[in-house]
């Protein structure tokens, strides 16, 4: 039985001390925007933000914190990663209708099934190479560790795809529970976990017999995962229940529940990242416009910062000082300060953004 961790009052902080005076709530405290001039920027960089209605992909320089590129990529583009050596991209193409949570999804447009497919797209030419076939409605990807596989959430048909980079073909599709979603390839590249939002559980893909070796139950509507650098440990969080669940990577376990929905009556928890150095967890609330840290030392939330509306895919610069957001409703990327928790800019960028990924 799952023991769900409820936080309860800040006991540390990220470089400098979170001050809640005159505050009798158990919230994390919020924090404000920071001038921008006052706090460089981290490690030159760029990031790459998929615009899920924009059809498109913004390229953002980071130490000029502006969008120098656009690259058409085709419809709904959503998941994204970049190739083991930095020089590709890998986009998740749907042609699917968006479906939010409710519809009637018989009043839908039909899916355009021609558009389903992973974009390759080549960093140094900033350009769409080739579409790859990828099963159906894929969402999110992983690429293995010698990056000749990919492995795809198809999410209408309750599959996981592993594709061959170098032909397209369709290794294996493996059965993963409904609507699968986030897609995680642990450090060590032995194994991929897929969540499945329908049946609030976590699949185990080996990447060496690509076969399902099990699965473990997270919270409600689990929607994506991060791993420790040292593959110890993941997060996966359940936006449904507000929770995080602790897993041990290796035994494929949960360990415990971080509670996070008494921080706000609409924290989603969403996407999800590791600090490069495993001190820290960052993970984007949704509706609750609001980043929430957490000290892996100890599983508890130590601040949040508030950034843009609905923020669903996060990363973090390599050094580990700066944190991105993509703000669907907002059109923009937020860049947060780590040892502040503040927001140091605000980039506008194509039409709702989805997924990002921090190249350097």
């Amino acid at each position: 039985m799952l023991g769900m961790r409820v936080w309860k009052a800040i006991g540390s902080s990220i470089g400098a001390a979170v001050m809640v005076a005159g505050c009798s709530s158990d919230r994390p405290a919020e924090t404000t925007a920071a001038d921008p001039a006052s706090i460089p920027a981290p490690t030159a960089g760029r990031l790459y933000v998929t615009n899920e209605t924009g059809g498109d992909i913004s390229v953002v320089d980071v130490a000029t914190r502006s969008v120098v590129a656009t690259i058409p990529v085709g419809k709904r583009p959503r998941g994204i990663r970049v190739g083991p050596d930095g020089s590709t991209l890998y986009v998740a193409l749907s042609g699917s209708p968006i479906a939010p949570p409710g519809v009637d999804e018989d009043t839908l447009p039909p899916a355009d099934k021609a558009a389903d497919g992973v974009g390759v797209v080549s960093i140094d030419e900033l350009r769409l190479l080739r579409v790859i076939k990828a099963g159906s409605d894929p969402e999110q990807i992983a690429v293995s560790a010698d990056g000749t596989r990919l492995f795809v959430a198809n999410e209408d048909v309750g599959e996981a795809s592993v594709v061959s980079v170098e032909d397209g073909s369709v290794l294996a599709s493996l059965a993963v529970g409904g609507e699968p979603e986030g897609v995680q390839l642990r450090p060590d590249g032995g194994v991929v976990y897929v969540t499945s939002e329908e049946d609030s559980h976590v699949a185990v893909i080996d990447t060496a017999t690509l076969e399902v070796i099990t699965t473990f139950d997270v919270g409600l509507r689990p929607r994506a995962s991060a791993f420790l650098p040292d593959g110890s440990r993941a997060y996966v969080t359940s936006e449904n229940d507000g929770s995080v669940a602790v897993v041990d990577a290796v035994a494929h376990e949960v360990l415990e529940s971080i509670d996070l929905s008494d921080l706000g009556e609409l924290v989603r928890p969403m996407g999800v990242v590791a600090s490069s150095d495993g001190s820290r967890v960052f993970v984007a609330t949704g509706r609750g416009q609001e980043i929430v840290i957490i000290d892996t030392a100890t599983n508890e939330p130590i601040g949040m910062v508030e950034v843009g509306e609905r923020p669903w895919g996060i990363d973090v610069s390599d050094d580990g000082r700066t944190v991105f957001t993509a703000n669907g409703p907002s059109n923009d990327v937020s860049f947060i300060d780590v040892a502040t928790q503040s927001v140091v800019a605000t980039v506008p960028v194509g039409e709702r953004p989805w997924g990002l990924v921090f190249v350097p």
